[in-house]
């Protein structure tokens, strides 16, 4: 399964964002193959449609799956009709590593 996680940084010790659309960085991890994937959020600047731009962005690479301390009003249907699992950590001191443990983890 691929997950796309916001994050503040680009390395596993950055913490999760508290925003989705608005996030510096996205990090896909494939939990099958232990892949990962850094992608800049370059349009986390847009005064509009931002959060849309980032969920076209992310699904482009096939995740089943997204982490993010917060979403917009208007994404989680766009979520839903696309069958990509919305998942909300309000804890904005979660590291990226913490959250692939626990991806890891459930795999088990």
């Amino acid at each position: 399964m691929k997950v796309a996680i916001a994050s503040t940084g680009n390395t596993l010790d950055s913490n999760i964002d508290s925003s989705f659309g608005r996030c510096a960085w996205f990090i896909i991890i494939d939990t099958e193959s232990g892949g990962m994937e850094f992608i800049p959020n370059t349009n986390r600047d847009m005064e509009e449609h931002v959060g849309r731009v980032a969920v076209e962005l992310v699904s482009l690479r096939n995740v089943s799956m997204i982490v993010s301390g917060d979403f917009g009003q208007k994404i989680k249907p766009m979520l839903d009709s696309m069958h990509i699992q919305m998942v909300v950590i309000k804890d904005s001191q979660k590291k990226i590593s913490d959250i692939v443990e626990l991806l890891n983890n459930r795999r088990k």
